[in-house]
């Protein structure tokens, strides 16, 4: 006779995604946006949210809600940073959930799909002497911009156009001084591609510089969410290392 085991069996790891948090009440809702899309892609995937700052609830807060829970922290930050490097896998590393650390969503090819979205959205056509400005928050770790230029090169393969990576912050340059040196180059029809997973206060400030069309930030699109899920596999397939 089989015996069936009935004892219940462990779901997935949960997903958590890390926001850096904003003022601007658009930057909530479209990271919530983003968590449906992550949820519909991956019915019965535990999906949370935590914030670095400004916004509730904060990762300390929604780490210590999962208790001992095995879970993957996915940072919704474009590349290498402060937040990423020591921030949340210090936050991570004080619970006392069991946690993995998921690489940042960019460079990828993902973002230079919704990227091209977004500048459909806004009306981006390729014209004769067409090129593009990659507004990105900036950082002073050499990294980010590191990570940032190989975005802007993806992003470049991706419309057949030159793109030049720029900052609200930071890091040079800034948006102005990318379009006047796009124009030298010979660029008439310069649009401004928004870096940044959310609207707030640096993408409103990057898209008034546009001299064409400014496209809106990532947001909540499929290829955004199915980055998101990308990113937990790859940490759960990431053998985790044992401290010294």
């Amino acid at each position: 006779m089989t015996v069936t085991d009935l004892s219940p069996r462990p779901g997935p790891p949960a997903l958590v995604l890390v926001a850096h948090g904003s003022r601007d009440p658009r930057a909530l809702s479209t990271v919530r946006a983003l968590m449906d899309r992550v949820r519909a892609l991956r019915p019965g995937l535990p999906v949370h949210l935590g914030h670095i700052e400004l916004n509730e609830p904060l990762l300390p807060d929604t780490l210590a809600a999962l208790g001992d829970t095995e879970a993957v922290l996915v940072p919704l930050l474009l590349g290498r940073g402060y937040h990423v490097k020591r921030d949340i896998p210090e936050t991570a590393a004080a619970a006392g959930a069991r946690t993995r650390v998921a690489a940042p969503l960019g460079p990828h090819p993902l973002l230079a799909d919704t990227l091209h979205a977004r500048l459909l959205e806004a009306g981006w056509r390729p014209r004769p002497a067409s090129a593009v400005v990659l507004a990105a928050a900036g950082s002073r770790d050499p990294d980010a911009g590191v990570d940032t230029t190989r975005m802007a090169g993806l992003l470049a393969a991706r419309l057949g156009v030159p793109v030049l990576p720029a900052y609200a912050s930071a890091a040079a340059p800034t948006v102005p001084e990318a379009v006047t040196a796009l124009r030298a180059r010979g660029g008439r029809h310069i649009a401004v591609a928004s870096y940044f997973t959310a609207p707030g206060r640096f993408a409103t400030e990057c898209a008034a510089h546009a001299p064409w069309i400014a496209a809106a930030p990532l947001g909540a699109h499929d290829a955004m969410a199915g980055l998101v899920l990308h990113r937990y596999e790859q940490a759960l397939a990431t053998p985790v290392t044992a401290a010294a």
